[in-house]
């Protein structure tokens, strides 16, 4: 009987080990950046699973504070309220990581005959106050305003700093996704909206120069382009283990050259 129940012991089968899980949620800009960079990690880490949610940067904090994630990515810095928020909640303002730049481009149509855009009239477009392509020397059609809702932060970084903190047109069509803005610019000659530089590769749409300066990396990199800003990765509190490993590496070469090949701009220059 031992002889018999040691070698039954001999070949049970090893524990299995139970995957590490990584939560991530927030920016629309980042999703399929963010899904990109956790799928070729989940290469070399098999013991780690990382799941991606969008729905914006606002929820992606807000589920921070909530301690739903580990990990939430956002288009803009928390606001005062939510840095105070994750403070009670931890009694730490938490960490905030910068992990690409962006540019957020004006999306046109290519039949539109309008390729250059000054901050000036793009204000006042979004404001509702030039309303017909005509007045910038294009076709006699109304303008059709494409926008974000609140919670994204690229919707409150134009209204910052295209809109200097006042309201977006009340005409404006409103699309929940930087997929569905590009798809009603798309679909309609005389529409204008805007999104990450990440999304600019596609070929339904054309990306307006602002003041005579296109969205390039190079121009996104060194700033000059006009909407320039920095993708983040927050956490509550210092991370450790496979949160920390993660964010190494998304900083790492590695990960970088992962940014660059979404379409986003790299924290320093890198070739492939």
């Amino acid at each position: 009987m031992l002889f018999i129940l040691f070698l039954l012991s001999g070949c049970a089968a090893p524990p299995i080990t139970k995957p590490q899980v990584i939560k991530i949620k927030g920016s629309d800009t980042m999703f399929n950046l963010t899904q990109l960079l956790a799928e070729e990690y989940m290469k070399s880490n098999p013991n780690i699973s990382i799941y991606v949610e969008g729905g914006g940067s606002t929820e992606g904090i807000k589920s921070l504070i909530q301690g739903q994630i580990d990990i939430s990515t956002a288009s803009r810095l928390p606001s005062g309220n939510e840095t105070k928020l994750l403070a009670d909640y931890y009694g730490s303002i938490g960490m905030f990581y910068l992990i690409a730049k962006d540019g957020i481009t004006i999306y046109l149509n290519h039949k539109n005959k309008i390729k250059d855009i000054t901050h000036q009239n793009l204000q006042k477009i979004f404001a509702g106050q030039i309303t017909n392509w005509l007045q910038l020397g294009g076709d006699n059609f109304p303008i059709i305003p494409v926008t974000r809702p609140p919670n994204s932060g690229t919707f409150l970084y134009l209204k910052e700093h295209i809109l200097e903190g006042n309201e977006f047109t009340s005409s404006a069509v409103v699309k929940y996704t930087t997929k569905g803005v590009i798809e009603e610019v798309s679909d309609n000659t005389y529409a204008i909206g805007y999104g990450g530089v990440g999304f600019s590769n596609n070929n339904d749409i054309f990306r307006a120069s602002i003041d005579g300066i296109a969205p390039t990396e190079e121009n996104v990199r060194n700033d000059t382009y006009p909407l320039t800003r920095y993708l983040h990765f927050f956490t509550a509190q210092t991370p450790a283990g496979a949160v920390k490993d993660f964010i190494d590496w998304v900083l790492s070469p590695a990960g970088q050259i992962i940014i660059k090949k979404a379409g986003f701009v790299p924290l320093w220059e890198i070739s492939f």
